[in-house]
């Protein structure tokens, strides 16, 4: 992680922290918690990779925090019985300058699936977790943020999928 310009001490883990209620929220699907991270004119846009270095537009952009709540209750599909997903964020380039900051992170979102446990317990000899893990989604977070009354909030966030997205009917 990185820090430049004149910051306090204590900015950069407070951006960082905001990236890790944004994953958090968007893996409970809870969109109130995740929209009251961004600022009230923020702009969300997802690209998919077209090329090494290049990416188009996937879809329209979301506006503001109410904009990102009604997109995470009305778009994310709810976790099937026993399922949950896990984001990951890695390698943070944080740059500040005042009031304004850019948060750089690599993400890895994983699928989990919980094995049913049987109705007569587990076989004998079974232990140890059971059921699945593994990667879904990777990519880039480029997110502008800007500090509105003493508190960090996303004021640009681009979402860049190293994969294509499917959607049905399209």
């Amino acid at each position: 992680m990185s820090r430049r310009g004149h910051a306090p001490p204590g900015d950069a883990r407070k951006i960082q922290e905001v990236l890790a209620r944004y994953v958090r929220a968007t893996d409970r699907r809870d969109g109130k918690a995740q929209g009251a991270l961004f600022t009230d004119d923020a702009i969300v846009q997802i690209h998919t990779r077209t090329g090494p270095d290049s990416y188009e537009p996937f879809g329209e952009p979301l506006i503001g925090g109410t904009g990102v709540e009604y997109a995470v209750e009305h778009f994310m599909a709810p976790h099937p019985e026993g399922g949950a997903s896990h984001h990951t964020t890695t390698d943070h380039i944080i740059d500040i300058h005042g009031d304004d900051a850019h948060l750089s992170a690599q993400f890895v979102v994983f699928s989990v699936r919980a094995s049913a446990r049987p109705a007569d317990g587990w076989p004998e000899g079974v232990f140890g977790a059971q059921g699945t893990v593994r990667p879904i989604e990777s990519g880039y977070y480029e997110t502008d943020l800007r500090r509105v009354d003493g508190e960090w909030r996303i004021a640009h966030h681009s979402v860049l999928m190293d994969l294509p997205i499917a959607v049905p009917g399209a």
